[in-house]
């Protein structure tokens, strides 16, 4: 409603006959039973949202459906909603997701995120990769100062699948082969001193690799440091960035009491560590934990549900400057 037409209605309101007041408080109460969360996405929102279509603006109100309000672009005449075109379209119990995004944070397993919110374990299962979509996306475009890179490895879990080109192993396995191989995924964690992230799921640990990875994060003025993996090396003089390299088979852990990967191997030590009450995940869904994680690590002080309901839709305001 526009500003005029609302304060028509305001100064209209004391000439109401008694029926009238009750009718319309009936009318209000019915625009009130939309879902909490409902109000919280409209809050962030525009009062004129850009049609997701077309992007044009000014769209007409067009009712409601379970709760959301619609809207009808007058470009291309289509219609839609506040979630329309988000990770969160069309799912269903909208009044229950405050409290899914809780056991989120709390990092509760499917079943007990089922339990908690009385729904179906696959339907918990659907909306925690769906909230997760975006903030998996989430990381940092650039590192400044001194960024640490490191990797580190987990066995590949082909989890769900049904061709499984080896044998089934159990819960908690351990590869065939010693050392590196392809039963192992490469996690690489790139963080800077002050708490700026970005991870990636390799399938080759390469200097390509990296490059395509790392290069456009990294800024000239930026120094990296790693362990003494020639790989490394190789990426640092392609890309012409200073990189301190540390031995860390000889025992040198620290140059120049400075120059460390301390910060990034308690990362990795922090999500293996968190990762363990989940008994494995599948690989293809690697990046949304790792960027669950990243969402914890980076809002460690009391988040709130309403910030992950937020970062699930893209429509959070306030996200850290670090990302």
């Amino acid at each position: 409603m526009r500003n005029k037409e609302f304060q028509g209605l305001v100064n209209s309101i004391e000439y109401l006959t008694v029926v009238q007041r009750q009718q319309l408080q009936a009318r209000l109460k019915e625009a009130d039973d939309s879902p909490p969360v409902i109000g919280l996405i409209e809050a962030q929102s525009q009062e004129r949202p850009l049609c997701p279509h077309c992007q044009a603006g000014d769209p007409m109100r067009w009712g409601k459906k379970d709760g959301v309000p619609r809207f009808r672009c007058r470009q291309c005449r289509r219609t839609f909603n506040l979630l329309t075109n988000t990770p969160l379209a069309r799912l269903r119990h909208k009044e229950r997701w405050p409290m899914f995004a809780k056991s989120m944070i709390e990092g509760q397993t499917i079943h007990k995120s089922a339990e908690c919110c009385g729904v179906h374990y696959n339907t918990t299962f659907r909306w925690r990769h769906r909230f997760l979509r975006l903030p998996a996306e989430m990381k940092a475009k650039i590192l400044t100062g001194i960024a640490e890179a490191d990797e580190t490895f987990v066995l590949r879990s082909r989890k769900g699948q049904r061709n499984l080109e080896r044998k089934p192993r159990k819960r908690g396995g351990k590869a065939s082969k010693r050392g590196r191989s392809g039963e192992l995924a490469c996690i690489l964690v790139a963080r800077d001193r002050t708490g700026a992230t970005t991870d990636h799921v390799l399938e080759t640990f390469t200097t390509d690799t990296l490059s395509h990875v790392l290069r456009s994060v990294l800024s000239q003025d930026t120094v990296l440091c790693t362990d003494g993996l020639s790989v490394y090396d190789s990426f640092a003089k392609k890309a012409d960035i200073t990189h301190k390299a540390l031995n860390i088979t000889a025992g040198i852990r620290v140059l120049n009491k400075v120059f460390h990967i301390q910060n990034v191997n308690a990362y990795h030590s922090r999500f293996k560590s968190w990762m363990r009450r989940f008994k494995g995940v599948a690989t293809s869904y690697l990046p949304n934990y790792l960027g669950w994680h990243r969402w914890l690590d980076r809002n460690n002080s009391h988040p709130m549900p309403e910030w992950l309901l937020l970062d699930a839709l893209g429509k959070r305001h306030s996200v850290p400057a670090n990302t």
